[in-house]
Parts: C-alpha cells; structure tokens; sequence
C-alpha cells in the first residue's frame, strides 16, 4: 500500500463558516484532467490510474485552506505507524503521547509476541482455566468470532498452533514445509469453536492447548484506535497508517482527498492501477507480496486455511478490502483470501463488501471486484 508523501505546515487549523462539497470539486478537477478512458486520470510519468471516490466524499466539511498538516510517527507490533492530519486542539507532544499509549495498550493485550501479554498468558494457560479478558480484546475476540461464524470457519482466530509451525509467529521462520503429521497435530490444537467465550462476564476458557492469533485483525483495530484518539482531540481530518493498512477521515487543506494507491503486484503492468480517496474509510489488503516463504516449488503464504492447515493457494496474488472500520476490513480481507477468488467474490458480493481479488493465472494477474468496489470508480 502507498500513499503520497504531504508537506508539513505549522499553522493552527480555521474552520470554514458554511460547509463545502468535496466531492463535487474533486469530481470536477479529474474530469478536468481526465484521459479518453472513463474512470481515469493522467499523472505525469505514471500509467493512467482508475479512481475510487466514496459518497461519504460529498458532503465533507473542508478545512481552512492554510490551516497546515503536521505528521506524527513511531513503531508498534513490530511496524511503523503514521499519522498525517489538520491540527487539532492540544500540540503534537501530547498527541504523540496519547496515540502512543492506545498502541502500548493494543499489544499489551493481543501481541502473542510478548511474553506478558494478556494473549499470550491465555495461549500458556492450563486446561479448564477461566481468564478476564479487557475490554479492547473483548471489542476484537467478538468481531473475530463473528467473522468466524459468518465464514463457515475460513476465518479462525484460534490458528496460532498453526502459525507458529508455518513459521509466522514468535517461534520463528522455517524455509521447509512442516510434516504432514506436524501439520494434523497442530490443527487438533486448532478451533474457534473450542472456545468457550462469555461475552457478558467478558471471560474466555482455555481448553487446553489453544493458542488464539488475533494478527489478522488486531492490526486494523490498532488503526482505529489511533483514529478515536485523533478526534477525541478534536482533529477532523486525519490519514493513519500502520504496516500498510490505513484509514482517512477528511481531507487536506487544499481540498484534496487522502490519495492511497491500493497495492500493485509484479505482475498487473497491464491493469490501470487504483487509487482511492478515503474519507470515512479504510483499506487492508491480505496478501503474500511481503511474508512467503517457497519450498518445494510451492509459494508459501502467512495467509493460512485453517480448514486444510496449508496456506492459501498460491494463484491467489492479494485481496484488499474498502470499510469505514478498518479492523473489520483487515478481517475481512484475510476471510476472503482463505475462500478464494471464487467462494471470497461470492461472499463479498452477499455482503456488499467493496472488495478486489487479484489472481495469477500463467504468469498474468486478474483482477476481480463486487459491485460495491465498482460503485466508487469515478
């Protein structure tokens, strides 16, 4: 995933006295520079780019125009994140400190990467043993389920048997493909439907061996934190990033969008690459363009069927997923990845999800999107 860099300017944010359309001078703009081909833009040295603009774009309320961008950073499970934004009302110093302190508290709670983490305590806890769970894990265990439930088990955030032995969790990489017996042990420790969850006590049994991984959407909900952080402070436009999943609210001062270009691969130069406008929206993609490993000719996926024990299929490039919630669009694109393109367009389409799957066929990508994707291009 990239996005366009953004100027820092240090000035204090005036809010316009009327509400602006946004979206209607946005529109204007690209028809303005469009090419012959509907649905594209020209940028210099650049392949024309198909443009995604949300509805949510329409009646946004613009900035001042020199009210200025500042840009916070830092590191978190193991990543970098990122904050560009329109000053709110406290300075940077103690903005940092607040959205540094709901990322220390997200992987205190869900990182199995740290020993003393509330995940990792219930991943080395005895059998029959009842934990009280805090509220933020409770938030994402019941959206993980859900998704689990919704899925028919292609989702599963009970797996981390399993992506320990793939050599994706802290037990450390491998380069050679697990036994098949190691691959039916480490499923027999498998399940979300092990899980004995009281959502009203907020506690969670250990059945006995079970190791929850919540990495395929705690990193979304990490995104949103920082948002709810953001406009608790009063900050009303704002581009957050953390490992490559963001999510935009607003737009900069000069009336432009939050331009992210959603992910290419090496092998789509003849697909027009995406670029999407996000107000009130996030994107997470799901694939295996940063974390595989091959063995045996086989590409080998951190994306993994909890259904088989394997990794997903190795023609399936990446799925990338549009949603206001930026948790649900991370677990969502890992659940349609673990379908396929197939099954995962299905599911997507039932649910009216804006979702892109890109496969490989014989060296060349294909691409295929819902409707709800198709609805944004401009």
């Amino acid at each position: 995933m990239r996005h366009r860099p953004v100027a820092s300017r240090l000035r204090r944010v005036r809010r316009p006295a009327r509400p602006v359309r946004a979206g209607s001078a946005i529109r204007r703009r690209l028809k303005s520079c469009r090419s012959p081909l509907v649905g594209t833009i020209i940028d210099a040295g650049r392949p024309p780019a198909r443009v995604l603009i949300p509805a949510t774009l329409d009646a946004l309320l613009l900035p001042a125009a020199d009210a200025g961008l500042r840009q916070l950073f830092g590191t978190t499970m193991g990543t970098c994140w990122s904050a560009r934004f329109v000053p709110g009302l406290i300075d940077d110093a103690a903005l940092l400190m607040a959205i540094q302190a709901a990322l220390d508290v997200v992987v205190e709670q869900m990182s199995t990467w740290l020993p003393s983490s509330a995940i990792s305590r219930f991943n080395d806890a005895p059998a029959g043993s009842r934990h009280t769970l805090p509220a933020g894990f409770v938030h994402v265990l019941r959206a993980a389920l859900a998704l689990a439930r919704d899925s028919g088990g292609a989702y599963d955030p009970a797996v981390g048997a399993l992506v320990d032995l793939w050599g994706y969790g802290p037990a450390g990489a491998r380069t050679t493909l697990p036994s098949a017996e190691a691959i039916a042990a480490a499923r027999a420790c498998c399940g979300w439907r092990r899980l004995s969850f009281d959502d009203r006590r907020a506690s969670l049994m250990q059945p006995g061996g079970l190791r929850l991984d919540l990495s395929s959407i705690a990193k979304g909900y990490a995104v949103d934190q920082v948002c709810e952080v953001l406009c608790a402070h009063g900050v009303e436009h704002f581009l957050v990033e953390i490992g490559g999943e963001l999510r935009g609210l607003g737009c900069k001062p000069d009336g432009t969008p939050w331009w992210v270009d959603i992910e290419r691969h090496d092998d789509d130069d003849h697909l027009a690459p995406l670029r999407v406008a996000l107000h009130g929206l996030a994107v997470a993609t799901s694939g295996d363009a940063r974390r595989c490993f091959v063995a045996d000719g086989r590409r080998c996926s951190h994306t993994l069927d909890p259904r088989s024990g394997w990794p997903i299929a190795d023609t399936l490039a990446s799925v990338t997923v549009l949603h206001p919630s930026c948790m649900l669009a991370d677990g969502l694109a890992t659940a349609i990845a673990v379908l396929g393109p197939s099954q995962g367009l299905e599911f997507a389409e039932r649910r009216a999800i804006a979702a892109r799957i890109v496969e490989r066929a014989d060296g060349v990508a294909l691409e295929r999107t819902t409707a709800a994707f198709r609805q944004m291009l401009e």
